[in-house]
């Protein structure tokens, strides 16, 4: 007989286990999904015929068994795309990460070039013992171009300072980037001696992009799960757990009730821990205090302007003087992504906290500002605008402070719960990739048919080895 799977969640790490299990032909699968969307904060957005990628998404891995299901479930439809990021910095353009090249000098001048470098020197022989994310940057960088280049920038997308975020955040998201892993990758690509495997991510030139945008492959993802006989259910925000003898016995939702054999989760921990009934006064505690950063996206189709031949595909916005932390070119991430030749789609990025000034303008006067904000920094004019679309995430990015140190606490609690499984970004609260939220769905699925230990799950993405720069 199959055994019955919930799994809350129709984003990369729910779509993912659901496909597994049903590949084994061993259990019935139903996704619950709070939203009418695929794809969690990797669908696309179809406005007008115009597609947005929500956080901008590079499809490059060093787990082979996540580039064979890519390549199994979208076959030919990856195109090869250049990688161009670039830092906007007192109205200069800067290469992302930094190169140390002719124009960098030029634009930071000589004698910041020089303090730079000096600064480097003093940070490699004086290690700082890594007590938070401020510690881990100047570790790898020197006190000056940490200043420069993180410090402000870091703080406009978390909305608190490097010293309030733990060090753990650097070694699972930044961890192989330092100024002598740049100098490494300038000279071996100088004597032709690049080594994708070995590349750290945030080094990559070339990725590979769905056509459509990564919603296109969760898509498909998708049909698969129905074509395999499994259900995913729209709309159906899960309410409360119930938990007798260790177990979840059923899952209610605004509308029905479930019974499951075992349930995989990747819905965010703090709403997780308050719906599960008899949840311990201090655990809940703990879950409430998690936090999380939200994220706005504003989608602007231009004709005749400054933006039309830039070929970045995100530039970042290290200017102070405005509120926006990236801005997204999708034009250079997929061509079919932008219906109509000769015009230019973009997305602004606007990181903030749900109920905050930001997130309560209402969308017009969002839109207006954001337009304003381009025009300050001379990108855009008012009247190259033809359309536009704002959309917002809640809880997009687990933020690593507030309860965040205490967090074992809380994984110890789920994981006496013996039927439960959480994966995903927002199912662990941790800031991971794509590829790693698909590898905790892979790991889960494994310890549930061998019923092995469910640290398996949480240790993806711990081995400090392979990350990527802190943004998407």
């Amino acid at each position: 007989m199959k055994k019955t799977i919930i799994i809350i969640g129709a984003g990369p790490a729910g779509l993912t286990a659901a496909y597994e299990l049903l590949k084994t032909k061993n259990f019935k699968v139903t996704i619950l999904e709070e939203s009418e969307y695929i794809g969690g904060i990797s669908k696309t957005y179809n406005h007008n015929g115009n597609r947005i990628d929500i956080g901008g998404h590079r499809f490059f891995s060093k787990i082979e068994k996540v580039n064979s299901w890519w390549k199994e479930v979208l076959n030919e439809e990856f195109l090869i795309r250049d990688r161009k990021s670039r830092i906007l910095y007192e109205r200069k353009f800067y290469d992302y990460p930094v190169s140390l090249n002719t124009t960098t000098i030029k634009n930071l001048g000589i004698v910041r070039f020089i303090k730079i470098g000096l600064s480097y020197i003093k940070a490699s022989i004086l290690k700082k013992e890594e007590k938070t994310l401020e510690d881990f940057f100047i570790n790898r960088f020197g006190y000056e171009l940490y200043i420069t280049f993180f410090r402000d920038y870091t703080q406009k997308v978390w909305g608190v300072p490097c010293n309030k975020i733990d060090a753990l955040f650097g070694h699972q998201r930044v961890k192989g980037l330092s100024i002598t892993s740049v100098l490494i990758h300038m000279l071996k690509k100088s004597l032709g001696k690049l080594n994708t495997k070995n590349i750290e991510t945030s080094l990559i030139e070339q990725f590979k992009y769905p056509k459509l945008g990564p919603g296109q492959l969760w898509e498909n993802v998708s049909q698969k799960i129905l074509d395999l006989g499994g259900e995913i259910i729209f709309n159906e925000k899960v309410n409360y757990l119930e938990t007798k003898d260790s177990k979840i016995s059923i899952i209610h939702t605004q509308s029905k009730s479930f019974e499951a054999d075992a349930i995989f989760s990747s819905m965010p921990i703090k709403d997780l821990i308050n719906a599960i009934t008899n949840s311990p006064k201090d655990i809940i505690k703990l879950a409430n205090d998690l936090e999380y950063r939200d994220f706005i996206t504003v989608g602007l189709l231009l004709e005749n302007s400054t933006l039309d031949n830039l070929k970045d595909n995100w530039i970042y916005i290290q200017e102070p003087d405005v509120k926006i932390g990236r801005l997204q070119i999708f034009n250079n991430w997929s061509p079919f992504l932008v219906k109509k030749e000769n015009t230019t789609w973009i997305g602004l990025e606007y990181f903030c906290n749900e109920n905050d000034e930001l997130w309560n303008m209402k969308q017009k006067e969002f839109i207006n500002f954001a337009i304003s904000e381009l025009e300050k920094l001379s990108l855009i004019k008012k009247e190259n605008v033809l359309d536009s679309i704002q959309l917002k995430v809640k809880k997009a990015y687990p933020s690593y402070f507030g309860s965040y140190n205490r967090f074992d606490e809380i994984k110890n609690y789920l994981n006496s719960i013996d039927n439960i499984y959480c994966v995903g970004r927002n199912g662990q609260h941790r800031y991971n990739n794509m590829d790693h939220s698909m590898m905790t769905s892979f790991e889960a699925v494994n310890v549930l048919i061998n019923n092995t230990s469910k640290e398996k799950i949480w240790n993806v993405n711990t081995e400090k080895e392979y990350h990527e720069k802190s943004s998407s």
